[in-house]
């Protein structure tokens, strides 16, 4: 909340994702119901939906509001996508060079890399692996790319898999480095809602010599269900301008260097 008891930009977003969620899990809802479950005026409730509908992600009928029967998974996803995109660019262009020709490199489920796989299309004898389903579709058109695509139970809000089987298949692959992303840091510690994609991201870390943590203003202060460690097991942290200094300062103290990209609209 800000001063005047108005929630931040932050949690208005969440709401939506939550919103989102909730109308593709059950194909449709009535508005009335989403504002009490939400716990917000009608006049909320709509602004939040002519959001979504006007980022094409849901349609409003009478009193209700449906998913797109043919985007549900591909509309969680692109909703994360859409979200802090110049920054989320910004932050792949940082770190697009270090991956070199002939290399293994892991990239995880967060729409945060989608840029950073557009970029890697041209680097010729690279092998990514990945449990990212959208990632896997950028990349696979890509000749001078090998794709293995790490397979095992099937998320939809995330599209990708996770699981025993992906963490098991990680502990038999050595990658030079692996980029990664969180859903939430607080004070250098990591958070996600999902306790299987804490632990691929967690095996990820496991497999790579070196690993790289990219994650926007917009995950920093604030936790998530499952902890995961912290990011001293980092060896490099990326992230923009506008992430609080006192977020900044934690990661540092950790030992852990810090880069700080500005995105083109904030210089």
């Amino acid at each position: 909340m800000n001063r005047r008891g108005r929630p931040s930009e932050a949690a208005v977003e969440q709401r939506r994702q939550a919103i989102l969620r909730h109308v593709i899990e059950h194909g449709e809802a009535r508005i009335d119901d989403l504002a009490a479950r939400f716990g917000v005026s009608l006049m909320t409730v709509h602004r939040d939906l002519d959001d979504l509908v006007e980022r094409r992600l849901l349609r409003k009928l009478r009193g209700r509001v449906a998913a797109l029967p043919s985007l549900t998974v591909e509309s969680a996803e692109r909703f994360r996508e859409r979200r802090h995109a110049a920054e989320k660019d910004a932050l792949c262009a940082a770190v697009a060079d270090l991956v070199r020709p002939g290399s293994t490199v892991l990239l995880d489920d967060s729409t945060t890399l989608h840029p950073l796989a557009r970029r890697l299309t041209a680097v010729e004898g690279l092998t990514v692996v990945t449990n990212s389903l959208a990632i896997a579709m950028i990349l696979g058109h890509a000749d001078a790319v090998e794709v293995v695509l790490l397979g095992g139970r099937y998320r939809g809000d995330f599209n990708s898999c996770s699981g025993p089987d992906v963490t098991a298949a990680l502990a038999r692959i050595t990658a030079e480095q692996a980029f990664v992303s969180a859903a939430a840091v607080l004070a250098g510690r990591l958070f996600h809602p999902s306790r299987d994609s804490a632990e691929v991201k967690e095996a990820m870390l496991a497999a790579a010599h070196r690993n790289i943590l990219l994650a926007d203003h917009s995950k920093f202060g604030k936790t998530a269900t499952y902890a995961y460690g912290d990011a001293a097991r980092y060896d490099l942290v990326v992230t923009d301008a506008a992430t609080p200094a006192e977020e900044i300062d934690a990661l540092r103290g950790l030992g852990v260097p810090v880069q700080i990209v500005h995105p083109p609209e904030t210089r």
